[in-house]
C-alpha cells in the first residue's frame, strides 16, 4: 500500500513534471534529446567533481601554504571559501520550493507518514549505526571514533539537497525533511552527543557541547538562504510575473548551485589534502566505516520505502537524506571542542571527502535501479 503523497496534491515546479509516453521509440529520441539539451555542466558533472578533488588535492600538497590561507578566516567555526560555496550551493535550490502552496502538502496524511519515518531512520537508525561501525572499525582509536559519532549524528542540511536534485527525487520534499532535521539538530544534537561520547563510549575526554553551536550552523547554512530565496520568490514573483520567474530566473540561477558544489569541494580538498596524505593511515581507518554507512543507510532506506510502495522520487529522498550528513556541523564543533589539529577533527574532516565520490556514485546507481525495476511514482 502506498504511503507516498498522493501526487496531483503535490506542488510542483514548472518543468519538473515530463510526459510519458508508451511508444519506445519516441521516449528514446526524447531521452536523446534531453540529454542534449543538458549543458556541459549538467552532463559531466560527475568528470568536473573529480576534476574538483583531484585539483584540490594537488593545490593543498604541491602550492605552499594553501590549507592554512583557507583556513584562516572562519565563519561559525567553518572556513569562510567553504561557507560561501555552501550559501550559493542551496541558494538557488531552495528557490524552486513553491512556499505558496505548501501549507496544502501539510493537510495530507501521508506528509505526516514521510516525515515521521524520515526522523525515525535520521535520528536512531543512522546514529546508532555509526556508533557500531567506529566502535568496529576503530576499537583501538578512540579519538578518530569520537570524530566519527559527531559526523553520524550530524543529520544533513545542505548537500542532501544537490544529491536529490541530481537523483530526480523530489525537491520541496527534501526542503521539509532538511527543516524538519534542523530543527531537531538544534534540540538534540549536543545532548545526544555528549550520551553516546561520554555515556556509551565511555571516554575520557572533556566533551562540553553547547545548544548554540549547533543552532548557530543551522541558522547560517539553512536560515541564510532559506530567507533569501524565501524573499526573492516572492518579491520576483510579484514584481514581475510567475512565468518570468520560472522560465527566465530559475533557469538563471540553477546552474550556480552546481558551481557552488563544485567550488565548495575544490576548496574542502584544497584545505585538507596535506592532512590526508601525511596521516593516510588514519583517513584510510576512519574511511571504510563510513563508506560501509553510506551505502547500508542508504540503500536499507531505499529497499524498506521500497517495499511499503512509496514512488520513486519519495523514496529516493529518503535515501538521500538518511545517507547524507551535516559535515560543516560536525567539523566545527570537533574544531571547537576538541582542536583544529585533533584526531577528532580530522575524522569529521574525512567525512564529506568520503561522502562526495560515494553519494554522486549512489545518485547514478539508484536512477538505473530505477529504470530497471520500472520503479515511477
Amino acid at each position: 500500500m502506498a504511503t507516498g503523497f498522493p501526487q496531483a496534491d503535490l506542488p510542483v515546479q514548472a518543468g519538473d513534471v515530463e510526459k510519458q509516453s508508451t511508444n519506445e521509440p519516441e521516449e528514446s529520441t526524447a531521452k536523446q534529446s534531453a540529454f542534449k539539451g543538458l549543458g556541459w555542466l549538467d552532463r559531466f558533472l560527475a568528470i568536473w567533481i573529480f576534476l574538483a578533488m583531484a585539483i584540490g588535492i594537488i593545490l593543498g600538497n604541491f602550492v605552499e601554504n594553501t590549507g592554512p590561507a583557507l583556513q584562516k578566516g572562519q565563519f561559525v567555526g567553518v572556513s569562510i571559501p567553504i561557507a560561501i560555496g555552501l550559501l550559493v550551493m542551496m541558494y538557488p535550490i531552495l528557490c524552486k520550493v513553491r512556499y505558496e502552496s505548501l501549507h496544502h502538502v501539510f493537510r495530507e496524511r501521508g506528509i505526516w507518514v514521510q516525515i515521521g519515518f524520515s526522523i525515525f531512520v535520521n535520528w536512531i537508525i543512522a546514529p546508532f549505526l555509526m556508533l557500531a561501525l567506529a566502535w568496529a572499525f576503530l576499537p583501538d582509536e578512540p579519538e578518530l571514533r569520537e570524530g566519527l559519532i559527531l559526523v553520524g549524528l550530524a543529520r544533513c542540511i545542505a548537500m542532501v539537497l544537490i544529491w536529490t536534485g541530481l537523483a530526480g527525487g523530489d525537491s520541496e520534499y527534501c526542503a521539509i525533511l532538511v527543516a524538519v532535521n534542523s530543527l531537531l539538530q538544534m534540540v538534540l544534537f549536543a545532548p545526544l552527543a555528549i550520551f553516546f561520547i561520554k555515556v556509551i563510549s565511555h571516554s575520557s575526554s572533556q566533551v562540553t557541547l553547547s545548544y548554540s553551536t549547533a543552532a548557530k550552523s543551522v541558522a547560517v547554512f539553512l536560515g541564510i538562504p532559506l530567507a533569501a530565496a524565501i524573499i526573492t520568490r516572492i518579491a520576483l514573483r510579484k514584481i514581475t510575473s510567475p512565468r518570468w520567474y520560472d522560465q527566465v530566473f530559475l533557469k538563471w540561477a540553477g546552474p550556480w548551485s552546481l558551481i557552488g558544489l563544485l567550488f565548495t569541494i575544490l576548496v574542502l580538498f584544497a584545505s585538507q589534502g596535506r592532512q590526508v596524505v601525511h596521516q593516510i593511515v588514519s583517513v584510510v581507518r576512519v574511511a571504510a566505516p563510513l563508506i560501509v554507512y553510506f551505502i547500508v543507510v542508504f540503500f536499507v532506506t531505499l529497499l524498506v520505502t521500497y517495499k511499503l510502495g512509496f514512488g520513486y522520487k519519495l523514496a529516493a529522498t529518503q535515501s538521500f537524506t538518511a545517507a547524507s550528513n551535516n559535515f560543516e556541523l560536525a567539523i566545527a564543533v570537533a574544531v571547537a571542542t576538541f582542536g583544529a589539529n585533533s584526531n577528532q577533527a580530522l575524522a569529521s574532516t574525512v567525512g564529506p571527502l568520503i561522502e562526495v565520490p560515494v553519494l554522486l556514485g549512489l545518485v547514478y546507481v539508484v536512477k538505473l535501479i530505477a529504470k530497471r525495476a520500472g520503479w515511477k511514482d
